[in-house]
């Protein structure tokens, strides 16, 4: 068991559908993980093949008698579901079995609800958390609100308490959800004009995309301890589902003196509730804004393929669709006759872990993020002496030598540097 006396896990059924999808296998372990990842224990696993739900049950009427069964024979009091179900078919599963029904979406919900540390990721996720609750006001489903951040909190679910009360808790939920779309609203005008602010100064930035647990976080602390502004900003890593759901940006100034921002976002997860993803643009702007996408994939996954797929969807699903995109193939220090560090083109297999491969990430985004750098000479009268030390500070600057009309520097610009320096730009 992994229980503990201060933190017993609830032990739970996994149901599903098989409508002969090829990652359905993959779908439920999957799942599984999710649950493990909600401090939930699973003892028993019920599928069963069909082309679509049924209605009222999701399972075939077979199947439900002997959900019921399992459900008695284990001694659980609740099931997950691999897929969203509706209102009805919550209300009619649990009449029958006994057990409270947890779909696919509330589970990944509760777990982001529990994760969210600041106060844009704990709005986003009550806004996901009420939109998915309204259309369930008739059911007794037991979705945990309690952990919501925000507003009034707490459950709004109606039990027989009449019409008046369910179209009260209706106009309760529709009224927190407008609140907190102007508080992230208000939130997210403040994070563009600080987005602004860079795009002026032409800071290069790269985002940190990727399915869940890939390492995502693991490159973005070593990158701060090699090259950060303040090599303590490292952010939170484990090895667990959804370790990060804030987006974090870190200022990287590399030995030349060229500077990128790095930032690292939440990780993707197949069948994301599409209320989240939609809650969660404001987060994943930083990746809208980038110059350049750095997908971390886990390599030593056997899924990993249709992790990639979900993560491009996702992307889609956000309106990121063409931005350039490294893609790099983790933890290949976990598997077996692969080679790494190693590169072709724009993909590379790598360990976040080895010094030789953030060796060579870092020279590949060196190569893709500053491509249009030249070097230019440059005649600085002494009385622009700040200028010299700026460039000194701030580029890379190859020779200085000491003129009688000035200082003339040889100098790596890229071309916004370059406009800003013409008049000092020898032919």
């Amino acid at each position: 068991m992994h229980e503990n006396e201060e933190n017993p896990r609830v032990a739970v059924l996994l149901i599903g559908l098989d409508r002969n999808d090829p990652q359905f296998d993959y779908q439920m372990t999957e799942l599984a993980n999710l649950t493990e990842a909600n401090q939930m224990e699973v003892v028993s696993t019920l599928t069963q093949k069909l082309d679509r739900p049924v209605a009222a049950t999701y399972f075939g009427k077979g199947k439900v008698e002997e959900l019921k069964e399992a459900v008695a024979f284990h001694e659980v009091t609740m099931v997950v579901a691999n897929d969203e179900l509706s209102p009805s078919q919550i209300r009619n599963l649990e009449a029958q079995t006994g057990a409270s029904i947890l779909d696919r979406t509330a589970l990944i919900l509760d777990i982001f609800a529990s994760r969210a540390k600041t106060r844009l990721a704990q709005l986003q996720i009550e806004m996901a958390q009420l939109q998915y609750q309204l259309p369930r006001l008739r059911t007794s489903m037991n979705v945990r609100l309690d952990q919501q951040t925000g507003g009034g909190g707490g459950s709004f679910t109606s039990r027989g308490s009449g019409e008046t009360k369910l179209e009260t808790n209706r106009r309760l939920i529709e009224h927190q959800i407008s609140m907190i779309k102007k508080e992230i609203t208000e939130i997210e005008a403040d994070d563009q004009n600080r987005r602004k602010y860079r795009d002026k100064q032409a800071i290069k930035s790269v985002a940190l995309v990727g399915y869940t647990n890939a390492g995502k976080s693991t490159y973005m602390n070593e990158l701060v301890k090699r090259y950060g502004e303040n090599q303590e900003k490292t952010v939170f890593q484990a090895d667990m589902l959804f370790a990060t759901l804030e987006t974090s940006v870190r200022k990287l100034n590399l030995p030349d003196n060229q500077t990128f921002l790095l930032s690292d976002t939440v990780g993707f997860v197949s069948k994301l509730p599409h209320n989240l993803v939609a809650a969660f643009r404001a987060t994943l702007a930083e990746a809208a804004q980038a110059d350049v996408l750095l997908q971390v994939v886990d390599y030593s996954d056997p899924n990993y393929k249709a992790m990639m797929n979900t993560t491009t969807q996702t992307l889609k699903e956000i309106g990121i669709t063409d931005l350039p995109m490294i893609t790099v193939y983790n933890k290949a220090d976990r598997m077996i006759d692969i080679k790494y560090p190693e590169r072709t083109d724009d993909t590379l297999i790598l360990s976040a872990l080895d010094s030789s491969s953030l060796d060579m990430l870092v020279d590949t985004l060196h190569q893709k993020l500053f491509a249009d750098l030249k070097e230019y000479t440059l005649l600085i009268p002494f009385s622009d002496g700040q200028i010299v030390a700026e460039l000194n500070d701030d580029a890379n600057v190859t020779s200085t030598e000491y003129l009688e009309e000035g200082t003339q520097m040889k100098v790596i610009l890229t071309p916004v540097q370059a406009s800003r320096l013409a008049q000092y730009i020898q032919e």
